[in-house]
């Protein structure tokens, strides 16, 4: 029987779906898991190796009623609803109150997407073929039990790209590739995972200024909701020659923060999401010093991201260009790719 730690096997990025011997699955949004089941005992490993076993009991629970005594599964733990999926929800299940956990087991179920298949009984399957693991995984689980669920898998290229027009946005991150022969790889970029981008114009309302020299470090990116200006993200990736430019380029646009329309914070609204590396945070001016520059909101830029939190940016988005033909005022939240995918249509495709 297989222990942990293992490390996960990994994806790298490509703009493109890989054709030729390759089979297909969501790429979900939630916490990647290794559950590693032996005669009624269960450990659940984050990515990082974290327990997330008794934050999820719902999850043990449905892994326990699997026949097989024995067997270690790769997957993904999310929460969905009706109306999609809900990482921040899935964020608020690691609590430390056990009363609090068992509550939310039964209010907030999460599911595990099981997607791979690391041993069955006391056989290693890490060497086999994907396709004989897929098959493993699916006589394992059958078409799928309470809190437990085989990922859907297509060997169709078509219906793999249509997921990703359709399903890419709110708890589809994008589609995953993995050829038939592929071995599990622990801790190798060893599938393809495909993203697609979507673009969005912003109005440019502040930066922040690196901490040793005189260079933009993000961009404060800004979208109108009716009459109101709202925070939803940074742009970050530029190289050091393009950061000194910026600086230089905006200088002329900075304002006091009186009367700006960020002037009494931004992001107040609670968000398990909002502190998060490279999300768009928040600032309140009560509690916090100001290390962010305003501009004056008058110049619109083109970004590109892959993914949103509501109404924010999950990761830093990626600078286009300067869009001197848009007003500010025309940068309205209707433009944002916020997508529901229709779970049964996923599901059974």
């Amino acid at each position: 029987m297989l222990q942990p730690p293992i490390e996960p096997m990994l994806a790298r990025l490509s703009r493109e779906l890989p054709s030729g011997g390759y089979l297909y699955e969501p790429k979900w949004d939630g916490f990647r898991c290794m559950a590693f089941v032996s005669n009624g005992d269960v450990d659940l490993r984050s990515r990082h190796q974290r327990p997330l076993a008794r934050y999820f009991p719902e999850v043990v629970a449905g892994l326990r009623t699997v026949p097989r005594a024995e067997f270690v599964l790769d997957g993904e733990l999310v929460i969905a609803s009706s109306t999609g999926f809900d990482f921040a929800a899935l964020l608020g299940r690691l609590h430390p109150a056990a009363s609090r956990v068992e509550r939310l087991s039964r209010e907030i179920p999460a599911t595990f997407v099981a997607f791979d298949a690391l041993a069955a009984g006391d056989a290693d399957l890490r060497e086999t073929s994907f396709e004989s693991r897929r098959a493993i995984l699916e006589e394992l689980l059958g078409p799928g039990r309470s809190g437990v669920v085989p990922t859907p898998m297509t060997r169709d290229l078509e219906l793999a790209r249509d997921w990703l027009r359709k399903f890419q946005g709110k708890g589809i991150d994008g589609v995953v590739a993995k050829h038939a022969a592929l071995t599990y790889q622990p801790g190798r970029r060893a599938m393809v995972k495909v993203k697609e981008e979507h673009t969005a114009d912003c109005v440019l309302a502040g930066f922040r200024v690196a901490l040793d020299q005189p260079v933009v470090a993000s961009l404060l990116l800004g979208v109108y909701d009716g009459d109101v200006l709202r925070h939803v993200g940074v742009s970050s990736s530029f190289p050091a020659r393009r950061r000194r430019e910026l600086f230089e380029e905006l200088l002329p646009f900075t304002c006091s923060l009186r009367g700006h329309p960020w002037e009494h914070g931004f992001n107040l609204g609670h968000s398990p999401v909002g502190r998060l590396a490279g999300s768009a945070g928040r600032w309140d001016p009560r509690e916090m010093e100001q290390d962010w520059v305003p501009l004056r909101a008058e110049r619109v830029c083109e970004v590109a991201y892959d993914q949103l939190d509501g109404q924010r940016f999950r990761h830093p988005a990626r600078f286009v260009r300067f869009r001197p033909d848009r007003e500010p005022r025309s940068c309205g939240f209707d433009q944002l790719a916020i997508v529901t995918p229709r779970l049964d249509a996923l599901r059974f495709a």
